[in-house]
């Protein structure tokens, strides 16, 4: 029975071990100033505490004479105010060098922009290049590695808030407001975010993933998400395709290069090339996207997308197919 309390007691430690969404494992600048200023206030209080906990047990289990000493107003003086002006001046100082508290990224000077729009509950991610050139896509953010990069955040509907702790810190988006964020990723690999701000009822459910590649990996990236959907590849792709566009679903979703130029749900241009569906809520397989369109209520409660059970097992498969190939 113990032993069973400790397991579950566990639980919520061991399910904070990954990495891939974790301040711990730092793959952004700021991250990295955000986990050592952490570790520094860490081990400061714990070396503190372990100081108190000498002289407490000195005062009850000492010799007379010890005691007596630690009965005087010196330790007062200099423990008791001396030492505490000294550790949190220099902590002050220090969190302020390392933060770089007073002095402001000039977001103006990054070559790319990301608006990312907080919407229930998924992403919208735009890319803004400084040639004009706007690219939308959903619930990831591409980064060239050791580039500044600016970060529009806002939302369409309720408050969110943008947390990618192996990224950076954390940022409320508020209706009708833009907050800036400007981010450099250190370090090549996928990590994970999510909606640290309760948003109703798929809140859960919000979460998306970082990429970071290397500059040129990023260019070939932006160049592909940029073009127009590739043509269906067999023929139940075609057939997937004829029933995605007669269906209605180009009523909320865009596919560049076909009918489909729906704004209200994300844009599937390039869907089957994410690393997952849903606002990171499923993997990326066709079965996935069968099992969604038919029963994303469930899956996702409150979204804003009807249950699809119109469709015969055949036919969901041909739209699921053609959806996967969208890369």
């Amino acid at each position: 029975m113990r032993s069973m309390l400790a397991g579950l007691l566990c639980l919520p430690i061991v399910a904070g071990c990954s990495a891939q969404q974790s301040a711990f494992h730092p793959t952004g600048h700021d991250a990295e100033q955000i986990n050592a200023l952490f570790w520094m206030m860490t081990w400061g209080g714990i070396a503190i505490f372990v100081l108190v906990i000498v002289l407490a047990s000195v005062a009850i289990l000492g010799s007379q004479s010890l005691r007596q000493r630690l009965a005087g107003e010196g330790l007062v003086k200099w423990l008791g105010i001396a030492f505490p002006v000294v550790v949190l001046t220099a902590l002050l100082v220090y969190g302020f060098v390392l933060l770089q508290a007073g002095s402001q990224a000039e977001a103006r000077g990054t070559a790319l922009r990301i608006a990312v729009s907080g919407e229930q509950w998924w992403w919208r991610v735009t890319y803004e290049m400084a040639d004009g050139r706007r690219v939308e896509s959903a619930n990831e953010i591409h980064l060239p590695v050791g580039e500044a990069v600016t970060l529009d955040l806002t939302t369409a509907d309720v408050i969110h808030s943008f947390w990618a702790p192996s990224l950076a810190g954390k940022l409320d988006m508020i209706p009708g407001r833009t907050n800036q964020m400007t981010v450099t990723a250190t370090k090549a690999g996928i990590t994970r975010g999510q909606c640290a701000e309760y948003c109703g009822g798929a809140h859960a459910f919000m979460a998306f993933h970082v990429v970071a590649q290397t500059p040129e990996l990023f260019e070939a990236w932006l160049a592909q998400e940029g073009a127009d959907a590739q043509p269906p590849g067999d023929e139940r792709q075609e057939r997937g395709q004829d029933l995605f566009l007669s269906s209605g679903c180009g009523g909320c979703h865009a596919v560049r290069g076909t009918a489909a130029d729906g704004t209200i749900g994300p844009d599937l241009t390039h869907v089957g090339a994410r690393h997952s569906l849903a606002a990171a809520t499923l993997p990326n397989t066709a079965e996935a996207f069968a099992a969604f369109i038919v029963n994303n209520q469930h899956i996702k409660p409150e979204n804003r997308m009807p249950p699809y059970g119109i469709f015969l097992d055949d036919q969901l498969a041909d739209l699921a197919s053609y959806l996967e190939g969208l890369r």
